[in-house]
């Protein structure tokens, strides 16, 4: 008997797939380009036009990519809350500093969830708040105790000092904001400022509920978020030395 040689097999290896690109990007550095170009217009006509054609697609697939990610909700339709999230990037638009270095896209990236993240706070507050007044019989002493208590209106001298100590607050903020460099730091101080303008939809129970939002919302990390905090801290620290920014008794 003959012995048969079996041919050996070459196998060749399989080509791998690549991955599919993704789409055209559609906030690219001409956008940046745009909003430089808008900031320093001053025709009115003019911006309309730049931003309706270069601007404001961006921003909408911006704000829906951050709504569909991180599942975003709020008092109002998905479409509602869309447009009012890039409404409030429109007119926050003014704001942004080319000269600092700062990319775009991630400045109006944090600003837009920063606003959603306080949208989406308010909607959860007031879900947990909302009761039936319809029947008094179903609440109990301690709720209509709260809403009697919730019907008094504070003293106008009262208002009045919480009014000028905000005012003051915020003067000083703004001014430590003035005085940061760093991005982190920015997006620190940023996110305190977010905080303090919509204080009263927020719940800020404790130190480490502010220390939470404070995270949320600048989306650093605990050691960043330290490092950052003990800087702004020293500014704090050196403003208080001058009488117009040391108004806490």
């Amino acid at each position: 008997m003959t012995a048969t040689k079996k041919k050996k097999i070459e196998t060749k290896p399989r080509p791998r797939r690549r991955r599919k690109k993704s789409g055209k990007l559609y906030f690219t550095k001409d956008t940046q380009i745009a909003i430089v170009k808008y900031v320093d217009l001053t025709e009115l006509k003019d911006r309309e036009v730049l931003y309706k054609t270069e601007i404001m697609p961006a921003y909408n697939k911006l704000v829906e990519n951050l709504i569909n990610i991180y599942g975003f909700t709020g008092d109002c339709t998905y479409e509602e809350l869309k447009n009012d999230c890039v409404t409030f990037l429109y007119e926050v638009m003014q704001k942004f500093d080319n000269s600092r270095g700062t990319n775009a896209f991630s400045y109006f990236n944090v600003v837009a969830k920063n606003w959603l993240i306080v949208k989406s706070k308010k909607r959860a507050k007031n879900s947990k708040r909302t009761v039936s007044l319809d029947d008094s019989t179903k609440l109990t002493p301690p709720e209509q105790q709260a809403i009697e208590e919730y019907k008094v209106l504070d003293a106008q001298d009262e208002i009045i000092s919480k009014s000028e100590l905000m005012r003051g607050i915020m003067k000083t903020l703004f001014e430590i904001k003035s005085r940061l460099k760093n991005q982190n730091e920015l997006l620190c101080i940023a996110s305190i400022i977010t905080i303090f303008e919509n204080i009263d939809d927020i719940d800020l129970l404790n130190k480490s509920a502010v220390l939470l939002y404070i995270k949320e919302l600048s989306g650093l990390n605990q050691k960043q978020l330290t490092t950052t905090l003990h800087s702004i801290k020293k500014h704090y620290r050196e403003l208080k030395k001058h009488e117009e920014f040391n108004f806490f008794i």
